[in-house]
């Protein structure tokens, strides 16, 4: 029987994201973040002052989500909110020192996760895999133009 379920493809790829999920979870713990709220972190970091809507966008969360993780990075010191100088109806938000200080460790200890998750593949092997993902996730997002064919 269990060689029926690991020879599909949904059951490896969702117990070697788990084994990924938790080994990063294990490597974020002493910083006292998530991979969601580093995740936020990097978008933050990585263009301008963004509105709560936009990063939301950009992590493709809703608003009440993306809302409950600003205020846990506020909490913990790592980001700031400010009203939009150009639309007081918006909130900006951005990187205290402190989170740009935890978003370098976090993003180290996240190499040293994938490096470790990817240890059992050659460099080639590795490059392929993460290649292939892309193309798997750029796939998943792209809008079906397709017409659904008839049998």
């Amino acid at each position: 029987m269990a060689e029926l379920l690991t020879s599909r493809l949904g059951y490896l790829l969702k117990h070697a994201q788990l084994n990924f999920s938790q080994s990063g979870a294990r490597a974020l713990e002493p910083l006292n973040i998530t991979g969601r709220q580093l995740a936020v972190l990097i978008v933050l970091d990585a263009a301008e002052p963004l509105s709560q809507l936009d990063a939301a966008k950009e992590l493709g969360v809703d608003r009440t989500t993306m809302v409950a993780l600003v205020d846990e990075l506020e909490e913990k010191g790592l980001v700031e909110r400010r009203r939009s100088p150009d639309d007081r109806r918006k909130n900006i938000v951005e990187l205290t020192a402190h989170g740009k200080n935890t978003l370098a460790e976090g993003e180290r200890r996240h190499q040293e996760t994938e490096k470790a998750f990817l240890a059992g593949l050659t460099p080639i092997e590795a490059e392929l895999f993460v290649r292939i993902l892309k193309q798997l996730a750029a796939d998943a997002e792209a809008p079906d133009d397709q017409p659904d064919e008839e049998s």
